[in-house]
């Protein structure tokens, strides 16, 4: 039984893995900041810190394979100077002290997979944009854009070590549990189907299941390496994607439409990220033979609907 160590098991999609990886027969350490005993089979907890850049040596020599997916999550307050600096620190300490731990303390690690985020690329250069972001592409400059970068770079001496390292450049994850379309599905309780802006940004999303599933192929496919965006072949429009959850949803909605300046005063630096335009290309992971189980938003919706 292979052994993978997770850093940031206890967030959305570290908590669907560690479900999805027990039922395959892994056995789970969740690397937390404080130890938790369990009573679930084959899930453990062991001790991180990454301010003081201290880990359960433990952990390190018994694991297989090492999942990273730690890191603050960016849409959930606005943007002040403090918060960009958890954002970063989160992701890139993180790294810092995985990388260090791989380097001093004898392992037998055979693989490292790490979340990172398609806000790599930057806005569409024209909306629709009639080439889709590809792995090869050059970073954006805005924050967003330059966090990936530091936080991709940090893992890089992995490769050094003769480690396997994968990266997923994830999209705007859909799971009933938290993230993204949790809020974007809460107004329609109240039968408001709200529009950003526009509503014409394009929006590169993923399913919960189909993510859990590229780590996991990631994890036995010792072909996989390098950057892989982490997005379903169909990206849709932030009025494509309402309609859809409103037609889904039960009851009456009445369509409004949120302006730009709105948002703006509300989010603050934070509301570029809820305009963006970005579409980016899932070719990368079909050709390598993904299979999604929901390459459309009306199979992906309809199923966390029922």
């Amino acid at each position: 039984m292979a052994t993978v160590l997770i850093a940031g098991g206890t967030g959305l999609i570290g908590t669907a893995l560690t479900r999805a990886l027990v039922q395959k027969n892994y056995e789970v350490i969740i690397l937390s900041r404080s130890k938790k005993s369990v009573s679930e089979k084959n899930i453990s907890y062991s001790v991180w810190d990454i301010n003081s850049q201290t880990i359960d040596e433990e952990a390190v020599k018994k694991a297989d394979y090492i999942i990273h997916v730690a890191g603050a999550n960016v849409g959930d307050t606005r943007w002040t100077k403090k918060r960009k600096k958890e954002i970063v620190d989160s992701r890139v300490k993180s790294s810092e002290l995985l990388v260090k731990s791989l380097q001093k303390i004898p392992n037998k690690i055979r693989a490292v997979i790490s979340s990172s985020a398609i806000g790599y690329y930057g806005p569409d250069p024209q909306v629709p944009n009639p080439r889709p972001f590809v792995e090869t592409d050059s970073p954006f400059n805005d924050f967003l854009a330059k966090t990936v970068k530091d936080w991709e770079t940090a893992m890089q001496p992995i490769k050094e070590l003769g480690k396997r390292l994968v990266f997923f450049r994830t999209g705007i994850v859909l799971s009933n549990e938290e993230g993204a379309y949790t809020k974007f599905k809460k107004p329609l309780k109240f039968g408001f189907n709200p529009i950003l802006g526009n509503g014409q940004q394009m929006i590169s999303w993923i399913h919960i299941d189909d993510l859990v599933g590229l780590y996991i192929e990631a994890i036995k496919n010792e072909n996989w390496h390098g950057v892989y965006n982490a997005v379903a072949p169909n990206p849709v429009s932030n009025q494509q994607l309402m309609k859809e959850m409103a037609k889904q949803a039960k009851g009456f909605h009445i369509t409004a439409r949120i302006p730009s300046p709105v948002l703006k005063i509300v989010l603050g630096e934070m509301s570029i990220e809820v305009l963006k335009s970005t579409t980016v290309s899932a070719e990368k992971v079909q050709k390598a033979g993904f299979k999604f189980l929901f390459p459309t938003i009306q199979e992906a919706v309809g199923f966390l609907s029922r």
